[in-house]
């Protein structure tokens, strides 16, 4: 055995110890990289080693992460090992694996040699090669060395999960703390007990000092809230300067952060002389957004320390959590007059400008009024949305963990039973599988050497890791076989276009396409309960696509679900239809309009008034 010539057996059981320690490391990559290296070497008791990182898209540079040496002189195969680091890394990451006798002309049994493996990674287009210089070795201790690398190759990938596994739990907790304010927010039903509530979440658990929420309203900031502070004078000069401090954020529409943070170029003058004034130390103010239009501002003081990013993505955070709620509760915790006039203000200043808005309504709405209550009677139709639906549709997932290779299909193409959609990269399993047959052969042959040696336990032991090398062979050759991804029927491609993903992760059971028939496909309309006694005796009526408004398509009812469903806080049925005439080649599942169907001829009157008839008889109702 390779450690039993070169080192004492308490060394390779040091750097077993220390590999197996790396695998739960989750220290920084500085300090990862040269412990790796240095517990690799002395494994297979090398006299130095490298760490070589080639990029995909730039295969002829060549990076050093990391170098170890044993305290050995430089000699001449040091400086073969030094010249051979291009061609060795090459090769490397072509075949997973080199070993080449540095002095093959030497006719010594022991010579100097170079190994390397490709460390294992997850994702990612760079290769990293580590090598090293075995000097004096014979060439069955240069293999059986390389065979030790492999089995340490994975070293990479267990750090990278367990960083991954250490930020997830950042994350999480970070979280955590955003949803115990919104607990709070949430459990209150009037504005300023939710505005206080959520700046006493926030001062408990930031350990800060006071928590201030200003709301904008015509155009200037005021302050609604104050932690642990149920009334304060609006005309103080501290709130004045705190109102001020807080449009200087909403002004710039960006999070401030006092006393500045070197690199970042903001204006904070208003925050300077509020903190000086107030003693406040450290000052943190955050927009808060709905459709990315401000309309809060978050301020926090702090005496005690500065604030991070981290604590700044929390605001952020929890700033994006609470603003529907509160801007809500907002616009809700008013008598009903100033709420209706100031919704109908907000969407017609939008159409009609922003100044003498009641006076453009009020004109253009009279004469409206008197050109189209002398017209005719026109024809009464009910109206909803539809959508196109197939009866057939189907969800392809990834079948494994994997890359994108090639892509077939975007949204829109018809396919054939059996067409291919999407090619996943296999190069891993074709390697994979060679690494199990190898394994399995191996195996097989220990068997057989201990049947011959009459020792039935390793033969048995041999024969049983013999088995779990064919189950992962199987398990590898069942994902070659699933690899390209392929329609179950004939049909067109719904949803899913990977073009821009080829080289990109993919997750086992993420869904990638959706493939629906286009043989059988029905119209299904959601139609307000208000509107269902209209059409119950009635079968036709017509449908126009978003994408062709100006075409229009005949239908025929065929069915009304006999029960209604809750959508956006109303209740509507579904109505199937039916096309009459063929359908047209363009057509798609999933693709929406509006459906009008026909009732019967009624006066325009009627049409402009049976809906404030009909409630003010249900108002009225004594």
């Amino acid at each position: 055995m390779l450690g039993d010539k070169t080192k004492p057996p308490e060394m390779l059981d040091t750097a077993i110890e220390a590999l197996t320690g790396l695998r739960r490391f989750t220290g920084s990559p500085g300090e990862f990289w040269p412990a790796f290296l240095s517990a690799s070497a002395r494994l297979i008791g090398a006299s130095r080693g490298i760490l070589i990182l080639r990029d995909a898209s730039q295969p002829d540079r060549l990076k050093k992460l990391s170098e170890w040496s044993g305290n050995t002189p430089v000699d001449r195969s040091s400086s073969i090992f030094t010249r051979y680091l291009p061609e060795l890394t090459a090769d490397c990451v072509r075949a997973g694996q080199w070993l080449k006798a540095l002095d093959s002309s030497s006719t010594e049994a022991t010579r100097s040699y170079a190994v390397a493996v490709t460390l294992l990674f997850q994702g990612g287009g760079e290769k990293c090669v580590a090598a090293f210089l075995l000097a004096d070795t014979t060439e069955q201790e240069a293999r059986e060395a390389l065979v030790r690398l492999q089995l340490a190759a994975d070293m990479p990938f267990a750090y990278q999960m367990n960083q991954s596994a250490v930020q997830a739990k950042h994350d999480v907790e970070k979280l955590a703390s955003v949803l115990d304010v919104m607990v709070l927010v949430n459990a209150e039903d009037r504005f300023l007990a939710a505005a206080l509530a959520f700046c006493n979440g926030l001062a408990t658990r930031f350990q800060c000092d006071r928590v201030s929420l200003g709301w904008l309203e015509n155009g200037y900031v005021r302050l609604k809230s104050m932690s642990r502070t149920e009334r304060f004078d609006k005309q103080m000069t501290a709130v004045q300067m705190l109102e001020a401090a807080m449009e200087e954020a909403i002004d710039q529409d960006d999070e401030i952060i006092w006393p500045e943070v070197e690199g970042v170029s903001q204006v904070t003058r208003d925050h300077a002389l509020f903190g000086r004034d107030q003693h406040s130390g450290y000052l943190c103010s955050v927009p808060l957004r709905v459709e990315s239009k401000g309309l809060a501002v978050l301020t926090c003081e702090r005496v005690a320390k500065a604030f991070t990013q981290t604590e700044l993505q929390q605001f952020r955070l929890a700033c994006d959590q609470a603003i529907r709620r509160l801007a809500d509760l907002k616009r809700r915790d008013r008598w009903f007059g100033a709420r209706w006039a100031h919704s109908t203000r907000e969407r017609l200043a939008k159409v009609l400008g922003l100044e003498h808005t009641w006076a453009k309504v009020l004109s253009l709405t009279g004469c409206v009024a008197l050109v189209f209550l002398a017209l005719p009677i026109y024809n009464y139709r009910v109206e909803g949305d539809f959508i196109l639906r197939s009866e057939n549709v189907s969800f392809l997932t990834a079948p494994f963990d994997g890359f994108i290779k090639s892509v077939e299909v975007r949204p829109g193409d018809v396919l054939a039973a059996g067409g291919r959609l999407l090619g996943l990269d296999t190069h891993d399993l074709v390697i994979e599988e060679s690494m199990a047959l190898a394994e399995q052969a191996r195996y097989l042959r220990e068997a057989e050497k201990a049947r011959a040696a009459e020792m039935l336990a390793d033969m048995r032991i041999a024969r049983a890791l013999a088995e779990q090398a064919k189950a992962r062979l199987d398990l590898i050759r069942y994902r070659l076989e699933r690899a390209v991804l392929k329609a179950p029927f004939a049909g067109v491609v719904v949803e899913g276009d990977l073009r821009e993903r080829i080289g990109a992760p993919v997750k086992l059971g993420e869904m990638l396409y959706k493939v629906a028939r286009t043989e059988s496909l029905y119209v299904e309309v959601e139609l307000n309960q208000r509107y269902i006694h209209e059409i119950m005796d009635k079968v036709v009526g017509e449908i126009a696509f978003v994408t062709q408004p100006k075409m229009k398509f005949p239908v025929k009812i065929l069915r009304i679900e006999p029960a209604a469903f809750p959508k956006d806080q109303e209740n509507v049925f579904l109505v199937r239809c039916a096309v009459v005439g063929p359908a047209q080649s363009w057509w798609r599942p999933g693709m929406s309009g509006v459906c009008k169907l026909n009732v019967e001829h009624r006066t325009l009157l009627w049409i402009l008034t049976h809906r404030t008839v009909d409630f003010l008889r249900l108002f009225l109702w004594w």
